[in-house]
This record gives structure tokens, sequence and C-alpha cells, in this order.
């Protein structure tokens, strides 16, 4: 079993953060004993209340690793053992204590980048829910700016960013993994789409493509809907021709401008399909969403309509 992530918000940014990312709450651990170590016949106890519930959450008053070495010494696997951590620090050296390191971690905090960097850290995946819609237009726009994003990351087929007119429906588009006899691969790259899209963010907020810069974090998802977090290396805005794309999932429609060449490819459950090949009827993966988004974060019940 891989290290287990449980998460104590301390505001509601915390709170929406960990239940986009599908993260465990604190309350999911309500009758599990909570032993807090300050002296070192703290730790008898520990263990004597671990062997008997099989689990324990463990906070530290002041020393944290050779407690913490003695206890996971002493329980043996015999136990699951929780820290209680306010920091990525703090989760790091919990979970590589004396090599094996604590079976999961309780962050407390009230920042959603402390959770990113665990994540990371521990390369858990993000669950994105993707559907197939079916395409409905196909629209020469003729020339206009789109947003070229290259990221640290190699992506591989079926990997890309999800863009869009709106925030609330998303396209993934494919990471530039094809190659032929005119073009090589560029598996860091992702042809997103016109300088107005959104793309969508690893804390479940929203960004225009144009605002990417290096350094930003983007988020990458496959066709499964598995996704992580990667950084932009550069953004390139050139002017292209463009391709209104619109499709629908039952009667929600979904849109995106994308720049019309051979390169931008549509993600399908299995392949993908060049934007100067789609047809009308075609299914591409998309995320639909509700609710309206203010800067980027998501409001929830907010009624607004983009056309």
């Amino acid at each position: 079993m891989g290290k287990q992530v449980f998460i104590k918000p301390l505001n509601e940014e915390v709170e929406t953060h960990a239940k986009f990312l599908k993260l465990s709450h604190i309350n999911d651990l309500k009758d599990v004993p909570w032993e807090v170590i300050r002296k070192s016949e703290d730790e008898s106890k520990a263990v004597s209340q671990a062997l008997k519930a099989k689990k324990i959450i463990l906070s530290f008053e002041n020393d944290v690793i050779i407690p913490l070495e003695n206890i996971i010494a002493k329980i043996d696997h015999k136990a699951e053992i929780f820290a209680h951590v306010t920091s990525f620090k703090e989760a790091k050296i919990a979970l590589e204590t004396l090599e094996i390191g604590a079976d999961g971690v309780v962050l407390e905090t009230s920042s959603p980048d402390e959770i990113s960097q665990l994540l990371n850290y521990l390369e858990l995946k993000i669950n994105i829910n993707l559907v197939e819609a079916i395409v409905t237009q196909i629209k020469p726009l003729g020339m206009g700016y789109r947003v070229c994003v290259d990221t640290t990351e190699i992506m591989k087929e079926g990997e890309g960013l999800l863009v869009g007119s709106s925030s609330s429906g998303l396209i993934l588009v494919e990471a530039e993994v094809k190659h032929n006899e005119f073009v090589a691969s560029r598996p860091f790259r992702v042809n997103s789409g016109a300088v107005s899209l959104y793309t969508l963010l690893n804390n479940n907020k929203t960004q225009y493509l144009n605002e990417l810069s290096a350094g930003n974090e983007v988020l990458i998802v496959n066709r499964n809907g598995k996704a992580r977090t990667s950084y932009v290396a550069r953004s390139k805005i050139e002017k292209r021709p463009l391709m209104l794309i619109e499709a629908k999932v039952d009667d929600f429609l979904i849109k995106g401008v994308f720049q019309n060449a051979e390169t931008i490819r549509f993600v399908q459950k299995n392949g993908s399909i060049c934007i100067t090949d789609i047809q009308i009827s075609d299914k591409i993966l998309v995320r639909q969403d509700t609710g309206g988004r203010h800067f980027g974060m998501k409001v929830e019940n907010e009624i607004i309509i983009e056309k």
C-alpha cells in the first residue's frame, strides 16, 4: 500500500482543494486513537494503543525523528502509523524516517501549496472525470493568436492539457507525441489553443492560456483521467489559422478554438484524432463541470452564460 494522505483543512480553500483532489479528510480517522508524544514514556503508551486499534495518529511536541523511529521499530508493521504534520517539510521527514516512514500523514494546513508539494513528492495521481462528447460543428475562423505550452515533462500518447472556451467545458488536447516525415515529435509541448481559452490547474482553478509563463503550474491529464502537475518552461504566442470545434455531451455544448494544423490532436478513448481529419459525429474526451468562476476560482451555484 502506498503512503496515505489525510487533510485537516484550516480554511474553505483547502477544504475545496482537498475535495477536488479526492483526498481523505481527517474525519475518516475519527475512531483512531491520537497520541501526543512529549516524553519517552509516551512512546510505550502509543505503541500499546496502536497494537490494540491497529492504527494510531501521532503528534510530536518536541523531537520527532528519534521518537518516531522508536515507535516504528516497536510496532514493526503490526499497525498503521499516521503522523500529524503542519507542512510538506514535516510530512517528508515523517514519511522517510527509518527508511520505512509512517504509513501516512494527517496534514493540517491553510495552504493548498503544501498539499501540492506533498502530492508531487508522493507522485499521487489526481483523478479527473472525463466523458465522451460528440463533435457537432467544425468551422474555420481565419487568423488569430494561439498558445503553445512547452512543459518540463515528457508526455506520452493520450496525455495533454484540458482547454476550452468555457471553464465548465474543457477538451483534452494531446501533446505533440506523434511524428511524421514533416515534423519531429515534441512530447513536452501542447499546442493548446487560442489565447483566450481556459486551462485547468491542479487546484480546480482555471487560467487563461495567455497568462501562462515560465514557472507556472499546469495540469497534465491522460485519457483515463489520471493527472499530475508540471511546470511551464516556455509559452509561445503566435498568429496562426484557427478552427472552432464544438462538441456536445447530451445537451451540454463545449467549445474550443485551436490552430488548424496537423500537430493538433484531440484525445479519444482509443487513440487520438487530428484537427485536420476530425468529422461531425466523431467522439472526443472532455471534462464537463457546473457552476461559474470568479478570477479562475469555482463558485458553486453561480450561473454564468458563456456563448
